[in-house]
């Protein structure tokens, strides 16, 4: 996922939110993902160090309150602020561009891979409703190799004549039936791959709270979207 701050830009926001009033850092990430419209929480490993590094500067003071740490901007903080006030406004521009930008990446992501599980589906689909395409090899092929024929196995004997046939070697086509079950069982595949696969990358974002409520509003849509195809392609 893009960058979303850009060097010390998440340090003078803060700022800017405990400006507004006293917050802790858990109502601070919240804060975060209110202005990002739920694309966007930073991480408490990306907060927290900010933070520390502002009381540090003498930019912000902390108060226990309860099992919470309280975080309040100082004079020399507002003083900060004030010094920066055209850096600000450039950062809530680049926040308004930056709410587009995680936007378009989950939609595009998700629609990706809605288009390549609809992609696999149909061919199953169409495995199901051609038997003919379902064998990779042809019955000839798979038919074990008569110890009298030729090298080329070119000649064939009475019995082996007699003997093809249902009861024989050779091995027909599977019916629409057969077919049809073994087009289900690589379409199970697939549905449990792609899930397998979406799952770990939402893992992945969530370790860096890159999962929100924007981000699953966007992939149920998606899914629905899919389910419809589908259906279509089913029948």
């Amino acid at each position: 996922m893009s960058p979303v701050f850009a060097h010390g830009r998440l340090r003078l926001y803060l700022l800017n939110l405990l400006a507004e009033s006293p917050r802790h850092g858990y109502e601070l990430i919240q804060a975060l993902s209110e202005r990002f419209g739920g694309t966007y929480a930073p991480s408490a490993g990306t907060v927290y160090p900010r933070l520390a590094k502002l009381e540090e500067e003498g930019l912000v003071t902390k108060e226990a309150d309860g099992r919470k740490t309280v975080y309040s901007i100082t004079d020399a903080g507002r003083a900060e602020l004030a010094a920066r006030a055209t850096d600000l406004g450039d950062i809530e521009e680049e926040l308004t561009d930056s709410v587009r930008r995680l936007a378009d990446e989950v939609r595009l992501g998700v629609a990706e891979a809605m288009k390549s599980l609809r992609a696999d589906l149909a061919s199953a689909a169409r495995d199901a409703r051609e038997p003919g395409r379902r064998p990779e090899h042809s019955a000839e092929k798979q038919r074990p190799q008569d110890p009298a024929a030729g090298p080329n196995g070119s000649e064939h004997t009475a019995s082996e004549h007699t003997a093809s046939g249902p009861s024989g070697s050779e091995q027909p086509e599977p019916d629409a039936r057969t077919a049809s079950r073994l087009a289900l069982r690589d379409a199970e595949v697939l549905l449990t791959e792609f899930r397998d696969e979406l799952r770990a990358q939402l893992r992945t974002a969530s370790a860096t709270g890159s999962v929100t409520t924007a981000s699953v509003d966007a992939l149920r849509a998606a899914l629905e979207q899919a389910r419809a195809s589908v259906r279509s392609t089913l029948g």
